[in-house]
């Protein structure tokens, strides 16, 4: 009966208009047996023109239609919407157990609404997604799908947006008549538009009182939505977007429309290892490779980063004729994506050894002074546009930084200046980058953490509002706050003169070995301080740290 139902709301004016043509016709065959045979003969000669002079109407007006009314005929081929009934469990989802849980009572609820209603509750009506990019929220919004075993509307927020004032609404009105339609035929349905914020971000009006295209298509969605509570179909909208829910439209997110957030983070360690399993099991590889160690490796990473990573290996072991990945390639890997391709520059001797006492004090600082960090790779091959890196990574994840760790990074950057200046007397323009990283940590110790060290505390950049002049921070206070830069500043860099002057000999191997290899990795690095006997000032040496 749903299926009738649903056949007539979508075929009736196509079919009623059919029956009414045929109508016509009859009446037409049938007055003609009343007129006489010359007549009769006129009308009939007639019936080719009037064919076609109707086609060329209808046509002139049906380009006319779709060109002004609906934005030309790609934009008509958009608007034809479509189920997809998709076979995606939540096995297939992997990691993320704290968001398919909370996925998993959607689930639920669409799956026993009978349930639901004996108690006098309503199903949600709206589930906002809201995580980094490559994450897993379309995945898990197809898993959802899939596992009420309802049909799924997938849209993304730029398909409503157009230079055709009123185009937005109207798509938006399609996509919510047509998952009415497939509510009525299977019982709910589900419709996810991904990217929501393009639609969905805090809607403005120019000084005249109008507003964009996008408040109209916003408005519509909000109407659609609003309307959801009263209607018999058990439609659930998701949301997805990387964007801060500040951007968003409070209407949107008020309760009867987007009821619940599901936060979607970046996989821990444990996540990251079954993700490496999953998509290294998709092809062939050296079974000596340690997952652990390649998870640990890869903190920060999403589930599209690591599974990047495995593609770009596998290109990597083709080129170099292998038949299955190993850890070099992976490690290659990260590093042309980290990093970017090698770029082959024919640098002077002084330039090449420069350049190795500026990366040999990064390592140097880092490896004794950082207290979460390990030194991942160091290098004087070009890549990207940068002559050298030290590439770092912290042991675990952290989601905080704390004053030591600040100061360690304030340290780490400008200790390629302090080596430079130790061997050479000068430096060279190649510390600006670390500079800009130095004095903005400093500078947010200061003005926004509280970090100075003097008792003043606060943000002090809330006094401060460029567009419109203001300005309530005394000379005074300004100059004590400055001091307390200029401090710390002043004593990160004493503190690397003193460690890198005590440890100058293993800095000066390190130098030999990078203009020998162009490039250290973590197992090298380790190798080279272990052989000479020295251990980090802050060892703090996790099971998470790469290479134990």
């Amino acid at each position: 009966m749903g299926k009738l139902r649903v056949w007539w709301i979508r075929y009736k004016v196509p079919f009623l208009v059919m029956v009414f043509m045929i109508i016509v016709l009859i009446a037409m065959l049938v007055s003609m047996m009343f007129v006489e045979s010359f007549y009769r003969i006129l009308m009939i000669a007639q019936i080719p023109q009037q064919i076609f002079f109707t086609v060329v109407s209808a046509a002139i007006f049906a380009y006319v239609y779709v060109w002004v009314f609906s934005g030309g005929f790609a934009s008509f081929k958009k608007g034809r919407i479509k189920a997809q009934n998709l076979q995606i469990k939540f096995r297939d989802v992997i990691g993320l157990e704290d968001s398919k849980r909370e996925a998993w009572e959607v689930v639920q609820l669409l799956k026993d609404r009978a349930r639901l209603k004996q108690v006098g509750g309503k199903i949600i009506k709206g589930v906002l997604m809201v995580g980094p990019p490559g994450c897993g929220k379309t995945l898990l919004a197809k898993a959802i799908a899939s596992e009420s075993g309802i049909p799924l509307i997938n849209m993304a927020g730029s398909e409503f947006v157009e230079i055709f004032v009123g185009v937005g609404a109207s798509r938006v009105r399609k996509l919510f008549q047509e998952a009415r339609l497939q509510a009525i035929e299977h019982g709910a349905c589900l419709v996810f538009i991904d990217e929501i914020e393009v639609i969905g971000r805090g809607r403005t009006h120019s000084f005249m009182g109008s507003g964009e295209e996008t408040n109209s298509t916003q408005n519509q969605l909000l109407v659609e939505m609003d309307g959801l509570k009263d209607s018999h179909e058990n439609i659930v909208v998701i949301g997805a977007t990387n964007a801060d829910l500040s951007v968003m439209d409070a209407a949107l997110l008020r309760p009867g429309r987007f009821d619940r957030k599901i936060h979607i983070d970046r996989p821990n360690l444990h996540d990251r290892e079954k993700l490496f399993q999953y998509y290294l099991s998709k092809i062939k590889y050296d079974p000596q490779i340690s997952v652990p160690r390649l998870a640990r490796k890869a903190v920060y990473k999403s589930p599209a980063d690591i599974e990047n990573i495995i593609k770009e290996a596998a290109l990597i072991a083709t080129r170099k004729d292998r038949d299955q990945i190993q850890f070099s390639d992976l490690s290659e890997a990260m590093d042309r994506i980290d990093l970017g391709m090698e770029r082959k520059l024919t640098m002077s001797d002084y330039e090449r050894r420069l350049t190795a006492y500026h990366e040999s004090g990064h390592l140097v600082t880092l490896y004794f002074m950082h207290p979460t960090d390990d030194v991942f790779k160091a290098s004087i091959i070009s890549r990207g546009g940068a002559l050298g890196v030290v590439h770092h990574h912290p042991r675990e994840e952290y989601f905080t930084e704390d004053r030591n760790k600040l100061l360690a990074d304030i340290k780490v950057s400008i200790a390629g200046y302090v080596a430079e200046k130790i061997k050479f007397g000068v430096t060279s323009s190649g510390v600006a980058s670390d500079f800009q990283h130095a004095t903005r940590l400093a500078n947010l110790m200061v003005w926004n953490f509280g970090m100075g060290g003097d008792g003043l505390i606060g943000d002090f950049t809330q006094f401060q509002n460029p567009r419109q002049g203001a300005d309530m921070l005394s000379g005074e206070l300004k100059s004590s706050l400055n001091a307390q830069f200029n401090q710390i500043m002043k004593s990160c860099l004493a503190d690397v003169e003193a460690i890198l002057k005590r440890e100058w000999e293993i800095l000066e191997i390190f130098v030999e070995e990078l203009v020998k290899k162009g490039e250290l990795d973590y197992d090298e690095i380790e190798e080279i301080f272990r052989r000479h006997g020295k251990a980090r000032m802050f060892p703090g040496r996790s099971e998470n740290t790469p290479g134990s």
